[in-house]
């Protein structure tokens, strides 16, 4: 997380920079302020140019779910929650733009409501899921909030006009509808299923944010009409487009942030910290380099309390580290049918291939269970010992020793104790699904791409070519497990 918000911080700067030197007239690139909404169109634009260049370099675009069309196929889309999702955020960063820009009204003021309101949405929106807050969590909150209030000592105008407000209404909406989403479907700790939402919520957010200003410009509006056409040819639309270029990189960062697992009462003074900090210093240097007025006595004692929420924020991560550093441990369960070949070979290879990496891969635990065992307490097959032993896993860590290994049924208790299920065929994880539907955004197959087949009743081959690739699958589900990157197409087989 820390790295995350320093990312967020570093990358809020130059954004904060440009907006402010745009709509103020000092940048020289535009000779006179220019209106937010004249902005809007070509910032929106660069946002949509970059959002594909970022999801294909980093190749996370590999995580959006396919869909079915009719006459074309199965191809990438956004499904409706994560669409919807991205109609919130495309008002979040419309609004965020244009809240910088209005004449007449302090910009201090409305980046304190718009944080203000943030950090009062975040546990309402956790109370409504039910979700524990801790008490350092409220901590950071209050510290938040009371930064907020101390910083609206320096604001010299409390004139807020209707535009402002609806403007300001919007972007809070935005944030409910996004947060809600969020909170269901993703935030849930297993790095496929965020990372699904993040990769559609992004390719959604910056095609909505431009269809809506287009149709508004299109019904009328003169000065976004303005901005998709006159403007675009200026060397000003240059700097409105390095907004929307700040911004991706900025969305990046505040997005991950959210998606972290824990209450949003937690996620949200993290984010708004970085926030009020990067404001200060995007106010300072364009001091030094325009002669715009620096920040007042005020939002300077403000960051002692963004200092004393910042500590309320990382102390339970520090203190818990410390003391169950070498201790704790993540469980993944691995589910067939029978729980005598497929799994319970998953099982000893991950173990081994987890004693091998060696780090936090030591502190995983795995097991293996059967959707519907022929017999509990039936051993693992002879043929599935001699393929391990082809594989070269003849000592295997631990004290669970293939042997002994005995099937046992998937129950509701191993599926809630498991981080993460991977089952074998489509078939396992409706099952898996069934039994536990808690458990339904933390139950993957195997292979994406396919069900893993029974080798029961084959020949020894059959069960080395099953070992084998078995294998291969676990080695790039433990290295996504362990913080590693994508296969080629980590998707949860059978959802979509």
């Amino acid at each position: 997380m820390a790295w995350l918000a320093l990312g967020y911080f570093l990358a809020y700067i130059p954004y904060a920079m440009l907006v402010k030197a745009m709509s103020s007239g000092v940048s020289p690139l535009a000779g006179s302020p220019v209106d937010g909404l004249v902005l809007l169109p070509a910032a929106a634009l660069g946002q949509l140019a970059v959002m594909p260049l970022f999801l294909a370099a980093s190749g996370w675009w590999r995580y959006g779910r396919r869909h079915e069309i009719p006459g074309v196929g199965r191809v990438r889309a956004p499904g409706r929650e994560t669409l919807l999702a991205g109609f919130f955020t495309a008002l979040i960063i419309g609004t965020t733009t244009l809240n910088f820009a209005f004449t007449g009204v302090s910009i201090l003021l409305v980046l304190l409501l718009m944080r203000g309101g943030v950090l009062i949405i975040s546990p309402l929106v956790d109370s409504a899921r039910k979700r524990k807050v801790s008490r350092s969590a409220w901590s950071a909150l209050a510290f938040s909030l009371l930064a907020v209030s101390v910083a609206l000592g320096d604001v010299d105008s409390y004139h807020l006009t209707l535009a402002t407000v609806l403007s300001v209404l919007t972007y809070l909406i935005g944030y409910v509808g996004r947060f809600e989403i969020m909170s269901r479907v993703a935030k849930t700790g297993v790095k496929e299923i965020d990372r699904r939402y993040f990769v559609e919520e992004h390719a959604a957010a910056p095609v909505f944010l431009v269809g809506i200003l287009a149709a508004v410009a299109l019904a009328g509006q003169p000065e976004l009409r303005s901005g998709f056409t006159t403007f675009l040819g200026t060397p000003a639309a240059w700097g409105a487009i390095g907004i929307g270029v700040a911004y991706e990189v900025l969305f990046v960062f505040g997005t991950l942030i959210y998606l972290d697992h824990r209450v949003y009462t937690w996620c949200v003074p993290a984010n708004r910290c970085a926030s009020l900090l990067s404001g200060l210093v995007a106010s300072y240097a364009l001091a030094g380099l325009a002669g715009l007025p620096v920040p007042g006595d005020a939002q300077l004692l403000a960051l002692v309390f963004i200092g004393v929420a910042i500590v309320s924020l990382s102390y339970p991560a520090t203190a818990s580290w410390w003391r169950e550093r070498g201790t704790r441990a993540r469980r993944v369960l691995f589910v067939c049918g029978g729980n005598t070949s497929r799994s319970p070979m998953a099982e000893v290879i991950a173990r081994t291939h987890a004693a091998q990496a060696g780090g936090s891969a030591r502190r995983v635990r795995f097991a293996s269970a059967g959707v519907s065992p022929a017999r509990s307490g039936a051993p693992l097959a002879p043929a599935a010992r001699t393929a391990l032993a082809d594989l070269g896993v003849r000592r295997v860590p631990g004290r669970v020793h293939p042997r002994r290994h005995r099937a046992r049924p998937v129950t509701p208790q191993l599926c809630q104790d498991s981080s993460v299920i991977y089952c074998m065929t489509r078939a396992h994880r409706d099952a898996v699904v069934a039994l536990a539907p808690d458990a339904e955004n933390r139950t993957l197959c195997l292979d994406p791409h396919g069900d893993v087949p029974n080798p029961e009743g084959q020949s020894t081959e059959v069960y080395r070519q099953c070992a084998h690739r078995i294998e291969e699958l676990v080695r790039t589900r433990l290295h996504e497990f362990l913080g590693g990157g994508p296969g080629p197409d980590v998707r949860p087989a059978g959802v979509g």
